[in-house]
């Protein structure tokens, strides 16, 4: 498993059945524990974001803080964002990397559409939804 000071963190809306759907589907695929996860609403979360110099209110928008050696932190969001993620996790995941060459403009205009009917398309939960006790190390703010 990922050392959680080396791991990747994945800040998404808690409320959002997709964003809990996009967790669910990430958790048991990321076998070697490559990210930890941390909701947009969650201290945490504000903390990362701000640090980076983005608004952490802004709950539309998926984001990766992507730590390595000697490289220092940097901040994905978006659609490179699930690139990202989809590429650690691996074959046949990293089939995504056909979608690299597009332009950001391009793939953010798309993934915009999605986060802007993610709650009437997927629903919305009053909470946080809490972790299976397995994977509760995982996430930052519980």
């Amino acid at each position: 498993m990922t050392s959680p000071s080396r791991a990747d963190i994945i800040l998404y809306d808690g409320v959002c059945g997709l964003c809990n759907g996009f967790v669910q589907f990430v958790l048991p695929r990321d076998r070697e524990g490559i990210f930890r996860f941390a909701a947009l609403q969650s201290p945490v979360a504000r903390d990362l974001l701000s640090r980076h110099g983005k608004d952490p209110t802004d709950l539309d928008t998926i984001s990766v803080v992507v730590s390595r050696a000697g490289e220092g932190e940097r901040l994905l969001q978006k659609s490179r964002a699930v690139l990202h993620v989809f590429w650690r996790l691996g074959v046949p995941w990293t089939l995504s990397a056909l979608f690299a060459p597009l332009p950001t403009r391009l793939l953010d205009a798309a993934y915009d559409v999605v986060a802007r009917n993610r709650y009437k398309l997927f629903g919305k939960s009053d909470t946080c939804v809490l972790p299976a006790p397995e994977w509760r190390d995982r996430f930052l703010d519980t």
